[in-house]
């Protein structure tokens, strides 16, 4: 009998058996057939392009109990729900620093319209460990906040009639309710894991890359009392004017008493990646006449809320504590524009 062989089988059994399993992912849920699919690597799924998650991890978050917010370990999730949509719930991915301490900082993470709070999350956490951050990312899911307006928008516009081809709007309402819009989550949550963690830190920063960036350009304009620190909207597609001039989502002319009540003594921070500009193809960016007037890319149209805010401010005499901040050589890259947002608030 061969020994060295039977020695050598039971080695390849024994280091096999200790293998772990092969990860499985699946897709983002999204109500379509590929549902029920799983892959064998990363990436995105070819029937819907929802990202592709760890099939553990769907698991994990399929079984969060509602309004049980629990930060132990390192890395997870919590399930809040809507605030003033109490039938809604938002899925929060966090990651808490090994360094975390009652005087260290929080921030908060708005996705970009793929809503994807846990790549979101998974891009600040090198530099999480570096400055020891608290990032909560939210997910506002489409199963409970369903189409752009309810996102983008903040839930601002209510009886949206689309067009036959679904290209544009033919009809709305505006919500003049600010009690029932999105930006009251923030410092609903930043209060929730204060009350979990009981950190001593006063105030949070917020960031939002692209449709993110839309609702924190606008929480500046319609929600500028918060305990937000600074606010940095990252790479909008498109802005709301706070002028009379349109109505809104374009401006403010039929939102009750916007305009008399302006307020740009918030840390706003209109943060633009140089290469987010007419030729870059990630992302989907609105083009009409109207919104072209603001420029044909997200970087020129940033550039221009700006300077008309700026000018709005200054002929109603009013404080204006409102900044830019190019990243050069950056386009529509979450990623990239998260590691340099890092940088712009804990690296200096």
């Amino acid at each position: 009998m061969n020994y060295r062989l039977l020695y050598l089988i039971s080695i390849l059994i024994f280091f096999s058996a200790c293998q772990s399993p092969q990860e499985e992912y699946v897709c983002t849920p999204c109500n379509l057939e590929c549902d029920q699919l799983s892959f064998a690597k990363a990436g995105d799924c070819p029937h819907c392009n929802m990202k592709l998650i760890k099939k553990s991890e769907l698991e994990s978050l399929q079984n969060l109990v509602l309004n049980e917010v629990k930060i132990k370990s390192v890395k997870g999730a919590f399930l809040i729900d809507g605030g003033y949509h109490q039938d809604r719930q938002i899925i929060v991915h966090y990651y808490k620093a090994k360094g975390f301490e009652e005087d260290s900082q929080v921030i908060i993470v708005v996705p970009g319209a793929g809503r994807n709070g846990a790549d979101y999350r998974d891009a600040w956490i090198e530099k999480a460990e570096s400055y020891n951050l608290l990032v909560l990312s939210l997910e506002y899911s489409e199963e409970y906040y369903p189409d752009f307006w309810n996102y983008n928008l903040a839930g601002m516009l209510s009886d949206v009639v689309l067009n036959e081809e679904r290209s544009a709007i033919d009809s709305f309402t505006v919500n003049q309710d600010p009690e029932s819009w999105l930006y009251q989550d923030f410092d609903r949550l930043f209060e929730l894991a204060k009350q979990q963690l009981a950190f001593r830190t006063e105030h949070y920063d917020i960031f939002g890359h692209s449709a993110g960036g839309q609702i924190l350009h606008r929480m500046a304009i319609f929600h500028p009392q918060n305990k937000a620190n600074r606010i940095l909207a990252a790479n909008s597609g498109w802005y709301t004017l706070p002028t009379s001039d349109d109505i809104f989502p374009l401006g403010l002319r039929n939102i009750r008493e916007s305009v008399s009540r302006l307020d740009f003594s918030s840390k706003l921070v209109l943060f633009l990646g140089e290469l987010d500009n007419a030729s870059e193809t990630r992302g989907e960016l609105r083009r009409s006449p109207e919104v072209d007037q603001q420029g044909l890319g997200r970087f020129s149209r940033g550039l221009y809320f700006y300077k008309e805010t700026h000018r709005i401010a200054s002929e109603m005499n009013l404080a204006y504590n409102w900044t830019t901040h190019i990243v050069r050589g950056t386009g529509h890259d979450y990623k990239a524009m998260s590691e340099a947002a890092a940088e712009y608030l804990y690296g200096q």
